[in-house]
């Protein structure tokens, strides 16, 4: 039965952050990326604060250390990477690079904490990362090559995502996935509030469309973060860390498909292709 549910909610969560990039994309039409980053980790803390709030006073004091490495890790310095990205870059492409983050799991996990491996799970990696190849090498429209240095705050958010999912499997698998949620966003708030308060939204916040920005931004705070943080570390303590973060592996799937019908963007043959060598290295390195 857990092992049907471990496939739902990878499911679930590639389907939600495949389409967040469109909704990234949607939201920086009104407000500027620090400004999107600091909104989307404001309006997930106060969706955990409000269902989460009697599950602070259940974090053990040693454990608020680590705490604060996951939500530094996990969300804070990956959205504004990827904020900043998305403005100059393709979220399809940006996807794509996302899916390294079970190679950084699996290098990580073997480098400092001691993660217990098997050869199926390396080459189900593999298959992956050439799955994910295929699609940016022959994949039409925008390159992210022409952007090397806004691609590579996708692979250092995908870095930073590897280290995470090791933090929580091995800190904080004895707490509820709530739990650590909402402690997370408790210590990220305040930053997040400093850097919108010095962004200059305040002088925009009343423009139409910075009004309709902040509806798309909601959405991707409350769902795509907020929600979508308690079921990603339910689905880690579910797994392994390597089977978590290849729900990677399936957004760029997701987001390519959704361009496809909803952005009028090209889906090649080989890109198909690319997608199913993807979802067979998910499959690999779920196998225990």
């Amino acid at each position: 039965m857990e092992n049907n549910k471990k496939w739902y909610l990878l499911v679930f969560l590639g389907c939600v952050w495949g389409s967040s990039f469109i909704l990234m994309k949607l939201g920086l039409q009104g407000v500027n990326p620090i400004q999107m980053g600091s909104l989307r980790i404001l309006f997930a803390a106060a969706f955990l604060i409000l269902v989460g709030f009697k599950q602070i006073p259940k974090i053990p004091l040693h454990k608020w250390k680590y705490i604060a490495l996951t939500s530094m890790f996990g969300t804070f310095l990956p959205v504004y990477l990827f904020a900043v990205a998305l403005s100059k870059i393709d979220g399809s492409v940006s996807s794509i690079l996302n899916s390294l983050t079970p190679l950084f799991a699996l290098v990580f996990g073997i480098l400092f904490f001691k993660v217990d491996v098997q050869r199926r799970q390396i080459f189900g990696v593999i298959i992956g990362f050439i799955g994910c190849i295929l699609l940016i090498l022959f994949g039409e429209g925008e390159n992210a090559t022409e952007n090397y240095y806004y691609a590579l705050l996708i692979v250092f958010a995908s870095i930073f995502y590897g280290i995470n999912v090791n933090l929580i499997k091995k800190y904080l698998s004895d707490l509820k996935p709530l739990t650590i949620s909402t402690g997370n966003f408790v210590i990220m708030m305040f930053p997040a509030l400093i850097v919108l308060y010095f962004s200059g939204f305040y002088e925009i916040s009343s423009e139409p469309k910075v009004i309709t920005s902040l509806g798309f931004i909601a959405i991707l705070g409350v769902v795509g973060t907020g929600l979508s943080n308690i079921l990603f570390f339910k689905l880690i303590q579910l797994s392994s860390p390597v089977f978590a973060s290849s729900v990677t592996y399936l957004i760029p799937v997701v987001a390519i498909i959704l361009g496809y019908f909803i952005m009028d963007e090209t889906l090649t043959f080989v890109q198909g292709i690319g997608a199913l060598v993807v979802l067979l290295g998910v499959y690999f390195s779920s196998k225990k």
